[in-house]
C-alpha cells in the first residue's frame, strides 16, 4: 500500500463533482494509505461554505457533506506536530503556511502530496527539494 498526502483540493473532489474529480476517483480507488495534516478538515469545511454561499450547494447539501467527509479514511497529523517545517517551507519555497504543512508531510514521510492546486505545484518546482514531493492530481493514470 502506498502512502500519499492529499490536500483539501483533493478530498473535496472525493465528494463535489468539479474538474478532475474523475482523477481524484481513480486515486480514491487505489490502493493508498492517505494522510494529512489536521487542517485538512477546517479546509474542506471552508471550502463547503463558500459553495454554499455562492449558491453552488444548499445548506441541506452542505450538512451532509460534512457529515460524509468527516468519516473519510484519512489519517490526520497535528498541525502542531508540523509547524516548524510547514513555516520554513512556506518561507523558501513562497507557499501558503496551510501548503507548507501539506508539504512538510510529504517530505517527512518521503511521500507524494497530491493535490489539484496547479499555482502551488508551480511554486514547488522551483525548489528541487520540495518538486519531487508534489503532483497534481490529474497527472494521475
Amino acid at each position: 500500500m502506498n502512502l500519499v498526502v492529499v490536500d483539501a483540493s483533493v478530498v473535496l473532489k472525493w465528494f463535489v463533482p468539479e474538474i478532475h474529480t474523475e482523477a481524484a476517483s481513480r486515486l480514491l480507488s487505489s490502493s493508498h494509505h492517505f494522510m494529512s495534516p489536521d487542517l485538512l478538515f477546517a479546509e474542506v469545511g471552508n471550502a463547503i461554505w463558500k459553495k454554499v454561499r455562492r449558491g453552488e450547494l444548499t445548506t441541506d447539501d452542505a450538512n451532509r457533506l460534512a457529515l460524509d467527509i468527516s468519516t473519510v479514511a484519512v489519517e490526520t497529523v497535528p498541525s502542531k506536530d508540523l509547524l516548524i517545517d510547514g513555516c520554513a517551507l512556506a518561507l523558501t519555497t513562497g507557499v501558503t503556511v496551510y501548503d507548507g504543512l501539506y508539504l512538510a508531510l510529504a517530505v517527512r514521510m518521503n511521500a507524494e502530496l497530491i493535490t489539484a492546486d496547479d499555482k502551488l505545484r508551480r511554486m514547488v518546482d522551483a525548489h528541487p527539494m520540495t518538486r519531487a514531493h508534489v503532483r497534481l492530481v490529474q497527472d494521475i493514470q
